[in-house]
């Protein structure tokens, strides 16, 4: 196929799937034209958190580098209009952390190693997150070639990561070591509410809206503790009724606190699992706390961070505008700040009120 056809051909298929994205009621409509605002944000994030070549630093974590950030600091590109950028963290992501068997991410990268990739393993979120920007930036920029990318990823993340547990569809953390004899084991913040629409536009014969659907009755079903709290990580069983999963500590902490980002982001800030949380951070008169533990409903001797502020404020006013909400600089580490400026995104982009 010569190249002038073969760009014809991708232009076609850019054209039908950016036009058969589905609509959901209560979700984010993407508008994609506009810049972000707060773009000083941003520069303060490239800054403190990335290096030139493109990899997101983990602060926090002995400077790692794991696909998650990778696929945030993609999104965040396409939002603020930042091609350059994208590209470079996109490139470093494919060259030093692409599995070389399919096209997912291994999960984390580390510095001063003889081998940076310890563990081929992948996140689905981080790969999740990776495709919802490479089709968004195909449409921001029109791209065509990063929506074969994306479409790529969805097909690979659903073959792998994707399963049915007792008539209910749910969404692996990982392509091995989470599923067990009569159950698996789900991590709740890996269901990334708004890219979904994206998901079953790269790949409609896929399960993704059913995903979509299925993620949340599980939330609805699996809350836990005194606060009705979704957990960490969350075991599904034939038969059973989810249960927070054994080998893990029973807590809504550091994971779970993206549940209420997603569900805010796509318009589906009123759901159960994300009042619950903000009736938990708002628990306490002294200082809101960073987690609690289901089975003694016993909090965290310390505070939350600046990443969990700002989610708290997105879910808790409704109405606030993204230059509202918490800055980066103030966030002690990667892990805060993403959160802060992920907090951000989701308030300029989740549905207007009424």
């Amino acid at each position: 196929m010569s190249g002038s056809v073969k760009r014809r051909s991708l232009l076609a298929f850019s054209a039908l799937v950016l036009s058969a994205t589905p609509r959901l009621s209560g979700h984010a409509e993407l508008a994609l034209e506009p810049t972000m605002d707060g773009p000083a944000e941003w520069a303060d994030f490239k800054r403190i958190y990335m290096t030139d070549a493109g990899r997101v630093v983990d602060t926090g974590n002995k400077d790692q580098s794991h696909s998650e950030g990778q696929g945030w600091a993609m999104l965040l590109a396409t939002a603020f209009d930042d091609e350059a950028t994208f590209d470079r963290v996109y490139n470093w992501t494919r060259m030093t952390m692409r599995r070389p068997y399919d096209t997912l991410s291994a999960w984390s990268w580390k510095p001063n190693r003889q081998r940076p990739v310890e563990d081929m393993n992948n996140a689905t979120d981080g790969d999740l997150c990776m495709a919802w920007a490479l089709y968004r930036a195909a449409k921001r920029w029109k791209r065509p070639e990063l929506l074969e990318d994306a479409r790529a990823i969805a097909r690979d993340l659903h073959r792998l990561c994707v399963r049915e547990v007792d008539g209910r569809a749910v969404l692996l953390p990982a392509a091995y070591g989470f599923e067990h004899s009569g159950y698996v084991v789900v991590n709740p913040s890996y269901y990334v509410f708004p890219a979904f629409p994206a998901m079953a536009a790269l790949m409609p014969e896929g399960r993704w809206m059913e995903l979509h659907q299925h993620g949340i009755a599980l939330l609805r079903e699996a809350r836990f503790g005194r606060w009705g709290l979704p957990a960490d990580w969350v075991r599904v069983a034939m038969g059973e009724r989810p249960k927070p999963a054994w080998g893990w500590p029973p807590r809504f902490s550091y994971d779970a606190v993206r549940v209420p980002l997603y569900l805010a982001w796509a318009g589906l800030g009123d759901e159960p699992a994300a009042q619950a949380a903000l009736s938990f951070w708002h628990s306490s008169p002294v200082a809101m706390p960073a987690w609690t533990e289901f089975g003694t409903n016993g909090v965290s001797p310390y505070p939350a961070d600046h990443g969990m502020r700002a989610i708290a404020q997105l879910v808790g006013q409704p109405r606030a505008r993204a230059e509202e909400l918490p800055q980066v600089r103030q966030a002690p580490h990667y892990y805060a700040a993403a959160l802060t400026l992920l907090s951000r995104m989701a308030a300029f982009e989740r549905p207007p009120m009424a």
